[in-house]
C-alpha cells in the first residue's frame, strides 16, 4: 500500500503522523512512504531521516494526497486537506468529529473511509490510541493551569503549590479517567489541594487507593460539583464519553461562585469543552476571560510537546498501521473488532453512533459498511 504523511497545518501543531523509525517498520514489509517535506521538522526529524528510512518526499500536500491509499495524520483534516480526500482513500488520524459539522460533512462527501483514533478501543474497554495524548494533556492541563493562574495571565497570582505558611491552591479535578488522573499525579507533586470528582465507584476507589490522603475523590453530583467549583483556583475538565459531544458540567452562571482570576483549563474542547464557556483556543492565544474567570480552551495542547506526543502516539497507532496497509480496511476491521470500533465515516456514511446522535444524523453500523 502507499501511504501518506502530510505536514500538519493546524495552529502551532508540531507532531507528524509517522515517525522515520516508523516509516522504517512500513518499508520493511514493502510498502511505499511519501512523506511531505518539513513534515517532521517539529519533532527534529528532517527530511534526510526520512529519506533514511525509505520514504519518498513530496514537496507539497497535494503530491501527497494524490499519490497516497491511506492518509496518516495526527490532527483532524482541514478544510483544504479535506478537499484533496478521495473515495479511493483510507484516513487515519484524530477526527472528533461529534462538535464538528463542517467537517463531518466533508468527510462525507468524500466517499473516504475514516478511521478516528480517539474511538479505537481495546480488550479492556479503554481507547488506546486516545491513552498516550490523553496522559500528555492531563499533565500539561497542570502546568498550563499554574501558568495562567500568575497575575501577569489574569489569573489569581497564586502559586500552584504555596509555601511555608501560605497555603496551596486549591485544583479541582472533573473525571478520573486517564486525563484526571494524570492531571491529579502533576498536581499533587506539585503540592497543591487537589480534589478529583467522578461518578464511577470503581474509578473513585482506584484513585483513593493510588492518592490516599494526597488527594480527595468525591462522588460527583450537582451539590459536589457546586461546592467545589466555587472554592477551586484552578478547575480542569477531564470529562469524556467516547466519540459523544463532552457534557457541559460547569454552566456560565457557576462562574459567579468562583474567585476572580480562578482558572478553567477545558482538556474536553477537542470533544466540544465540558465549560458552557468554552470555545477552543490555540496555542498562540491559548486563554480568555469571561466573567473574571480565565478560561485555557487550547484544543491541540500534546502539539506544543510534539516529540514526546508524536512517539508515544506512534508506539500506539503504527501496529494498526501495519495492519490496514497489510490488509486493507475491511479485511482489517473484520479481524480486529476494537479497530472497527474506529470507523466513523465511510463511502458517504457516518459509521458512528455518537457522532449521529450528536449531529441529529443517521448512520450504519461498520460492518453495513464492510458488507458483513
Amino acid at each position: 500500500m502507499h501511504i501518506g504523511v502530510p505536514k500538519e497545518i493546524k495552529n502551532h501543531e508540531y507532531r507528524v503522523g509517522l515517525t522515520p523509525e516508523s516509516v522504517a517498520e512500513l518499508v520493511a514489509q514493502g510498502h511505499a512512504v511519501t512523506v511531505e517535506t518539513g513534515a517532521g521538522s517539529g519533532i527534529d526529524a528532517e527530511d534526510e531521516a526520512y529519506l533514511a528510512a525509505g520514504a519518498k518526499i513530496a514537496p507539497d500536500a497535494k503530491s501527497v494526497f494524490d499519490a497516497a491509499e491511506m492518509i496518516v495524520k495526527v490532527k483532524e483534516p482541514q478544510a483544504s486537506e479535506r478537499a484533496m480526500l478521495r473515495a479511493d482513500q483510507i484516513l487515519f488520524t484524530y477526527l472528533h468529529l461529534a462538535p464538528d459539522v463542517p467537517q463531518t460533512n466533508d468527510l462525507i462527501a468524500s466517499g473516504a473511509t475514516c478511521i478516528a483514533y480517539e474511538t479505537v478501543t481495546d480488550a479492556t474497554g479503554g481507547l488506546p490510541l486516545l491513552k498516550p495524548m490523553s496522559q500528555v494533556a492531563g499533565r500539561m492541563s497542570i502546568q498550563a493551569g499554574a501558568t495562567a493562574l500568575e497575575k501577569a495571565h489574569n489569573g489569581r497570582g497564586v502559586l500552584l503549590g504555596g509555601v511555608p505558611g501560605v497555603e496551596p491552591a486549591k485544583v479541582l479535578i472533573l473525571g478520573g479517567g486517564v486525563v484526571g488522573f494524570n492531571a491529579a499525579q502533576m498536581a499533587v507533586g506539585m503540592q497543591a489541594n487537589v480534589t478529583i470528582l467522578d461518578k464511577s465507584p470503581m474509578v473513585l476507589e482506584h484513585l483513593d487507593r493510588h492518592f490516599g490522603a494526597s488527594a480527595r475523590a468525591v462522588y460527583s453530583n450537582i451539590a459536589s460539583l457546586a461546592e467545589n467549583v466555587a472554592e477551586a483556583d484552578l478547575v480542569v475538565g477531564a470529562v469524556l464519553i467516547p466519540g459523544a459531544a463532552a457534557p457541559k458540567l460547569v454552566s456560565r452562571e457557576m462562574l459567579s461562585t468562583m474567585k476572580k482570576g480562578a482558572v478553567l483549563v477545558d482538556v474536553a474542547i477537542d470533544q466540544g469543552g465540558c465549560f458552557q464557556t468554552s470555545h477552543a483556543t490555540t496555542h498562540a492565544e491559548p486563554t480568555y476571560v469571561v466573567d473574571d474567570i480565565v478560561h485555557y480552551c487550547v484544543a491541540n495542547m500534546p502539539g506544543a510537546v510534539a516529540r514526546t506526543s508524536t512517539y508515544a502516539l506512534n508506539n500506539a497507532t503504527l501496529p494498526h498501521v501495519v495492519n490496514l496497509a497489510n490488509k486493507g480496511w475491511k479485511l482489517a476491521l473484520n479481524d480486529d473488532i476494537h479497530l472497527r470500533a474506529g470507523l466513523n465515516v465511510s463511502a458517504g456514511k457516518i459509521t458512528c453512533a455518537p457522532v449521529a446522535t450528536a449531529q441529529g444524523l443517521s448512520a450504519i453500523s461498520p460492518e453495513e459498511a464492510m458488507g458483513l
